[in-house]
């Protein structure tokens, strides 16, 4: 399989130009239903399959289950920041680095799954809050010199979990586990 399919099994995240009530909708839904079902997904894997890299050259399925609460948890920090300041420019974390630590290498996946779990319900709650206006608040990203709203950064992280979701439920697939 050709490493780019690997990379990104349900290809990059395009944000419409028209943010409709609908896909928006959708995309909290998604946020709302992915903690029981990526729970679902890896709750049963042993310790050999959650250090199983999930492609070559690509982090464990223990890693990528650590990185997912360690994004939307900055995720919702953006949110915060973009809700109480005049166009805030966020703090850029170096995900691989991330990755690379002590508990993401090692620590049991229940702790991420139970962080990721009470950090969805705390966020849809705030999300489903939003005016429209609160919703086209921005925050600055310095990395890629850009800016942001909340509206789609609400699709971008939906996607982010249906991504790294397809990463592990492909490599189970291919296994046969």
């Amino acid at each position: 399989m050709e490493i780019e399919k690997l990379k990104y099994p349900i290809g990059k995240f395009d944000c419409p130009s028209n943010i409709t009530a609908e896909k928006l909708e959708a995309w909290i839904s998604i946020l709302e239903h992915f903690p029981s079902r990526f729970e679902n997904l890896v709750s049963k894997l042993s310790n050999d399959q959650l250090n199983t890299p999930y492609r070559p050259e690509g982090w464990t399925v223990r890693q990528t289950i650590h990185h997912v609460y360690d994004s939307h948890h900055n995720a919702y920090n953006r949110f915060k920041w973009a809700l109480t300041e005049a166009l805030p420019t966020i703090k850029v974390y170096d995900e691989k680095a991330w990755a690379e630590t002590a508990d993401a290498k090692n620590a049991p996946i229940d702790l991420s799954l139970a962080a990721i779990s009470a950090l969805h319900a705390k966020w849809v709650y705030l999300i489903k809050g939003l005016s429209q206006e609160q919703l086209l608040k921005e925050f600055h990203h310095p990395a890629r010199n850009r800016n942001y709203t909340l509206a789609e950064t609400v699709g971008s992280y939906a996607w982010h979990s249906n991504h790294h979701y397809a990463h592990i439920e492909n490599l189970l697939k291919r296994e046969g586990w």
